[in-house]
């Protein structure tokens, strides 16, 4: 494959306004493939082949741009300033008040009404190669969404080995402020085509412990709650769907699953998650940073949005957002998200694909 066939670039579709949305494409070995469009700095589609070599998509998300303005799911976006929920759509910073943008009922969810995932981000730099990447920017002014600091955000995909992609964010500030960013892709290893959900998956998470939550998906006060013995250990390779429907007040409060589990401690790129397809064999190692992993079963996807030539449903797919703990600018007993002047946010997140043994 020569250099220039590993990366190209299209037009996606054009804004309201006049603006064009571009979709990259960037192309490893063996079909696997990453398209990226600059609507929200989302991963559009990612084909991965299976124990028989057919490559499928396994991302949710939409063929045309206007799928995406009608209807915010998230769908492959990079999401910020703030990932996750802030309380009350509040928090103090240097003895002020900052007060948000309450999208989630009382809370802020996601950088509110019109986050990072609603923006058209700029192409600074793609690169060919063995290793091909886009490197996108969004610059946002000082005070939006009442967020303080201008934040100036760089985001880069790269694929980094044969079937291997990296997400790396960056951004830096010129105000005391907090920021969490994250991919918020939703993943079915068995491919879209296939017409099937995620129960069956089997989930292994590097976690001992994972943050309870209250009806409103916000942390309760105390210490995070170890796994041991309930529904939310997955230290060895669970189904997902084998204690989904438990009778436990957490899985009540999230419909299923959607907590943020907490990472056991370690220094730079570590392992975090595994997820495995019996049915197409496929498995994605997860390798990041982040102290946090949020893990979303697609409970609220409610057969209102279709995508891709079918109607998503509830546990069609699952989100694992690794990103600081929700709620941390209100915590002081959680990794902090804030972020000086002088300082760099960095986060760095890996998805390592292979064929996993027992593929049908």
């Amino acid at each position: 494959m020569t250099d220039e066939a590993r990366i190209t670039r299209n037009v996606f579709g054009t804004l309201p306004d006049g603006r064009e949305v571009e979709r990259v494409t960037l192309r490893g070995a063996g079909g696997f493939e990453a398209r990226i469009i600059t609507y929200g700095a989302a991963l559009q589609a990612l084909l991965v082949p299976d124990a028989q070599g057919r490559v499928d998509d396994i991302v949710l998300g939409h063929d045309d741009l206007l799928s995406y303005l009608l209807l915010r799911k998230y769908f492959g976006a990079t999401v910020g300033r703030y990932a996750n929920r802030i309380a009350k759509a509040r928090f103090t910073l240097d003895d002020q008040d900052v007060r948000l943008e309450a999208n989630d009922g009382a809370h802020a969810l996601h950088g509110g009404p019109d986050g990072f995932d609603r923006k058209l981000w700029q192409i600074v730099a793609t690169e060919g190669g063995a290793q091909p990447s886009v490197t996108m920017l969004y610059v946002s002014p000082d005070g939006e969404a009442n967020y303080p600091g201008r934040l100036d955000v760089r985001v880069t995909y790269q694929l980094t080995g044969p079937m291997e992609l990296a997400i790396t964010f960056s951004a830096r500030t010129t105000r005391a402020t907090v920021v969490n960013l994250t991919n918020h892709s939703f993943f079915n290893l068995d491919g879209l085509a296939a017409g099937t959900g995620i129960l069956d998956h089997r989930l292994t998470l590097a976690a001992d412990h994972y943050l309870a939550i209250d009806e409103t998906a916000i942390p309760l006060e105390g210490p995070p709650h170890a796994v041991e013995g309930t529904p939310f250990d997955f230290r060895e390779a669970q189904p997902i769907g084998a204690r989904i429907r438990a009778d436990d007040a957490q899985i009540r409060c999230g419909r299923g699953y959607d907590h943020n589990f907490c990472l056991r401690e370690g220094s730079g790129v570590r392992f975090a998650a595994r997820l495995e397809s019996p049915r197409s064999g496929r498995a994605m190692e997860l390798l990041t940073d982040q102290p946090g992993l949020q893990i979303y079963s697609g409970n609220y996807i409610d057969a209102t949005v279709s995508g891709k030539g079918r109607v998503y449903r509830q546990s069609d797919a699952i989100c694992l957002e690794p990103q600081v703990w929700p709620d941390a600018p209100n915590r002081p007993d959680f990794p902090s998200a804030r972020l000086l002047p002088d300082e760099v946010y960095r986060h760095e997140t890996v998805y390592r694909f292979s064929i996993a043994g027992g593929a049908a």
